[in-house]
């Protein structure tokens, strides 16, 4: 069975252990790239990474992009959400429906 994984900050992903994934807190982007490099590598099914991680990684996470799984998904942290987690899903909408058919122009 897959596994879930959270990269992020220590305040903002420890708390998830709680549910049962598995937290990695990191100091720094590099730190961040690591980890996501060693876990894909590892039986994940879902890796969530906190916006600010995913920002400054968003190369290493594009070298992924084509698998099927692991799913790599941004998520706010607790730094507060900068928007990215929305504008993936509007994305990927919008590429399988051929339009935005959630938000329009906004």
């Amino acid at each position: 069975m897959n596994r879930i994984g959270i990269i992020g900050d220590a305040d903002s992903v420890l708390g998830f252990k709680a549910f049962g994934l598995d937290a990695y807190a990191c100091l720094n982007k590099d730190e961040a790239a690591e980890t996501l490099h060693k876990i894909v590598k590892d039986d994940y099914g879902i890796i969530f990474i906190t916006e600010r991680y995913y920002m400054e990684i968003e190369d290493e996470i594009a070298k992924y992009a084509e698998l099927r799984i692991p799913a790599i998904v941004a998520i706010p942290g607790s730094d507060g959400g900068y928007g990215i987690g929305l504008s993936n899903v509007k994305r990927a909408v919008e590429k399988a429906v051929g339009a935005d058919i959630l938000f329009g122009d906004k």
